[in-house]
Formats: C-alpha cells, structure tokens, sequence
C-alpha cells in the first residue's frame, strides 16, 4: 500500500454532533479536509467513517498518519 498524501501538519478541529457520522479522507487529497471529497477514487484508499458519540470537540488527523484513524495521535510532530 502506498502513503497517502500529508494534507496537513496539525489536527483540524471540528465541531461533532453526537450519533452523527463524518467521512474522515484517507488518502491527503480531498479539497474538503479533513473530510472526504471523492479524490480517492481509482486509488486503494477509501475514506474512513468516524461517528461522534458525544458533541463537542474532536482533533482529525490531517498528517494521514495516525495510529488513531481519523482522529490525531500527534503522528505529526514525526514528519
């Protein structure tokens, strides 16, 4: 599997409502990030569902490199 792309080098924080799922992209390239946007297709990547089980804030992984999956790990300051 290759690397996705580094969309960022710090977490993105969003605003989630609790039961709601987000569509986390895997692959660095979507224009919509942290989110997906369809960029991956025709690539192996897919995008990862994340759903909020509480309202308030979370930190998504904008590196692509968290052991967390859509969430940060601080993955980051390794780059």
């Amino acid at each position: 599997m290759s690397e996705p792309t580094v969309a960022g080098t710090a977490p993105i924080m969003i605003e989630v409502e609790a039961g709601k799922s987000y569509w986390w992209c895997s692959c660095g390239k979507s224009a919509k990030q942290p989110f997906c946007d369809g960029s991956h297709k025709g690539s192996e990547f897919v995008p990862t569902r994340y759903e909020a089980t509480a309202t308030g804030k979370a930190w998504f992984c904008a590196c692509k490199r968290s052991a967390k999956g859509a969430l940060c790990d601080g993955s980051h300051k390794k780059l």
